[in-house]
């Protein structure tokens, strides 16, 4: 179940396969980005447990000011899912793969890039002027309610899996996840609630 005590962080998960690539990447841009009231984490659902970033990845993230210090990759399952108030999945498998653990999160969990077009559509006045975790807590029904008016397909919702293919392909996926985190921080992020300042996308 979702955390509905707004003294209590709101809790963003991030989900891949590995835990060591996408969903990190997610993860720390977020964390980044969004004020204290705010957790985010991330899991896999195939985890290469224990293991931190992929070092292309932890460079991209660096080099655009997160931080990829101290990550351990973690197993995706019910237990994690569950505090989440918001699930992003890399992929729309991703997405599936979080609600058949646990079905609750079904109205809350979306693709990254999904949930930065519907959030998009969003008008920013019919949220509270709070912190992120209020902001959200608004924009997710809001964002849900805009599923099914604009047709998608997977290239459209995915970010592809960069593992083990080169440079190129970790820039072009870091590139999709840094667009999507700026989409969703310019609906959520208003000052003088964010400590940190959207990232610019590539």
């Amino acid at each position: 179940m979702a955390h509905s005590n707004d003294a209590e962080p709101f809790i963003i998960l991030a989900v891949c396969t590995g835990n060591i690539c996408r969903s990190p990447a997610a993860e720390r841009l977020l964390a980044s980005m969004l004020d204290s009231s705010v957790s985010v984490a991330s899991a896999g659902t195939y985890a290469m447990k224990g293991d931190p970033i992929s070092p292309p990845m932890d460079r991209l993230i660096e080099q655009a000011g997160g931080s990829a210090a101290g990550f351990a990759a973690t197993q995706l399952s019910e237990r994690v899912i569950r505090p989440a108030g918001l699930v992003l999945g890399m992929t729309r498998a991703h997405r599936g793969a979080a609600v058949e653990l646990w079905p609750a999160s079904v109205r809350h969990a979306f693709t990254l890039r999904q949930f930065a077009r519907l959030i998009s559509q969003v008008d920013p006045s019919e949220l509270p002027s709070g912190s992120a975790a209020e902001r959200l807590r608004a924009a997710i029904p809001l964002a849900a309610a805009n599923r099914g008016r604009q047709k998608a397909s997977a290239q459209d919702d995915d970010v592809p899996d960069p593992y083990r293919r080169g440079d190129r392909a970790y820039a072009e996926a870091f590139a999709e996840i840094r667009a999507a985190v700026d989409a969703i921080g310019q609906i959520i992020c208003i000052a003088p609630h964010n400590q940190g300042q959207p990232v610019t996308a590539l």
